[in-house]
C-alpha cells in the first residue's frame, strides 16, 4: 500500500500536474491540500477516468482539501467535529488496504499562522490543540490511522536549510513545534523519520530567491501513523520532481509505503 501527500497550491492551476503524477505513481491514496476552488468545481471526472475516486472540501480562493483514492472512500468526515471553523482544512475517510483491511485516513492542512504572536498565529495553535483532541478520538475508533498533509511545522532543525536564520520564526517556533510533538505524543510516528535519510531533505520551497535551486527549503508537510501502520511502513521519501515542473506548486509529494498486514 501506498499513500501520499502534496499540497497544490492550487489544483485548477496544477490538475494536470497531479495526473501526470498519478499515472507515473499509482499510490492508493493521495492526500491533496490547498485545493483552491469550491466543491462544485472539483475535477471528479477527470480523475474518474484514470480510475480514481474522491472526496473533498473545497473552498473558493484558500485553503480546501481531498483524498484521491483507488476505492471509493467510505464514512467521510469534513472538517474537526464540533469546531466551528469556515475554513476547510480537514478530509477524513475510510479506505481498505488492498488485503481489505480498513485504513482511517485523514487530509490536513493546517493553518500557516503567518506571523509569531499574530491572530493567525494564536489559531494555529488552537486548531492544532482541537485537532489532538479529535485526533485522540480517532485513532481509538482506528488502529490502522494516517493523517497525511501540510503541517505548517518544521519539527526539528534538521527540517530546516538554515535553522539560524529561521530562529523562532513562523513553522519553526518552540510552541509550533510543541503542538506537533502533542501529536506524536497520541501514539503517531513521523514515517519520514523512521529511515535514515539524507541531509537536507524538504518539502517545500519558496518561489523567491531561487530557493528550490539552491535547496534552501523545509520538510513540513509529513506522514504520522498509528503503530500497527508504523510497523508495517517499509519506505518514506520526498519527491523533488514535480517541484521543477512548469509552474510548479511550492510543495512536493511525500510519499509512505507499507508492507502488508498478512506479511509481518
Amino acid at each position: 500500500m501506498k499513500l501520499a501527500t502534496w499540497n497544490v497550491n492550487s489544483l485548477n492551476v496544477r490538475l494536470g500536474h497531479v495526473i501526470d503524477w498519478l499515472q507515473t505513481n499509482p499510490v492508493d491514496a493521495l492526500c491533496l491540500q490547498e485545493l483552491k476552488l469550491p466543491d462544485e468545481k472539483f475535477p471528479h471526472e477527470a480523475l474518474q477516468a484514470i480510475g480514481y475516486q474522491a472526496c473533498w472540501a473545497g473552498q473558493k480562493t484558500y485553503n480546501g482539501v481531498a483524498i484521491i483514492s483507488k476505492a471509493e472512500p467510505m464514512a467521510v468526515q469534513r472538517n474537526i467535529p464540533g469546531y466551528d471553523d469556515p475554513q476547510q482544512r480537514i478530509i477524513a475517510a475510510t479506505l481498505p488496504d488492498p488485503q481489505g483491511r480498513p485504513v482511517r485516513v485523514i487530509s490536513a492542512y493546517c493553518p500557516n499562522g503567518q506571523a509569531v504572536d499574530s491572530d493567525k498565529y494564536a489559531y494555529k495553535l488552537d486548531w492544532f490543540n482541537a485537532l489532538r483532541h479529535w485526533l485522540d478520538q480517532e485513532i481509538g475508533a482506528h488502529p490502522d490511522l494516517a493523517i497525511l498533509g501540510d503541517y505548517n511545522v518544521a519539527p526539528a532543525d534538521a527540517d530546516v536549510h538554515d535553522p539560524a536564520a529561521w530562529a523562532g520564526g513562523i513553522l519553526v517556533s518552540d510552541p509550533e513545534r510543541a503542538a506537533f510533538q502533542k501529536l506524536l505524543d497520541l501514539g503517531l510516528q513521523d514515517t519520514f523519520r523512521l529511515f535514515d535519510q539524507p541531509p537536507k531533505i524538504f518539502s517545500w520551497w519558496d518561489y523567491r530567491q531561487m530557493s528550490f535551486r539552491r535547496n534552501a527549503g523545509v520538510r513540513i508537510d509529513h506522514i504520522l501513523t498509528t503503530p500497527d501502520l508504523t510497523a508495517r511502513c517499509t519506505g518514506c521519501l520526498v519527491d523533488k520532481t514535480p517541484r521543477g515542473w512548469e509552474k510548479p506548486s511550492d510543495h512536493a509529494p511525500v510519499v509512505a509505503e507499507f508492507t502488508p498486514a498478512d506479511r509481518l
